[in-house]
């Protein structure tokens, strides 16, 4: 849906709030970017995958779509390879050492994440980009 020039600028005049929300929603999207180039760009295959755990899990989090441990992730490997530029036999590859690794479980379309703390570390992972509450990422 797109909306009319004059309509945005009245509410970011007229309505601190929705420009407030706006801004910080603008300031998601670029620190997802940067992230996701950064992915694509210095991570390894197993940590693009943990980086990507990481983040669904404080999204989801937020939404009260996963617990402290894991979420439903009904994704193949074909998803995962197309999400993250990898092949789906690299993918493979790296969700097994990641299971072996005993930092996560992926079963039946649930992920659950054994080890938090492990694959913030491997993945880099640090939540500020998200620009969530300090409760949701902690």
């Amino acid at each position: 849906m797109r909306l009319a020039p004059e309509l945005v600028a009245d509410l970011l005049t007229h309505h601190p709030r929705i420009a407030r929300a706006l801004r910080k929603n603008q300031l998601v999207d670029e620190g997802i970017l940067r992230e996701w180039l950064m992915n694509v760009g210095r991570r390894s295959a197993v940590e693009q995958l943990a980086h990507l755990f990481c983040e669904l899990l404080l999204r989801l989090k937020v939404v009260g779509l996963a617990d402290g441990t894991g979420y439903k992730l009904p994704l193949t490997q074909v998803d995962f390879a197309d999400t993250t530029g990898i092949t789906s036999v690299h993918v493979n590859r790296s969700l097994r050492e990641l299971r072996q690794s005993g930092l996560i479980e992926l079963e039946g379309g649930r992920l659950k994440i054994l080890d938090y703390a492990g694959l913030r570390a491997l993945a880099e992972f640090r939540a500020n980009y998200l620009h969530l509450s300090d409760c949701a990422a902690a």
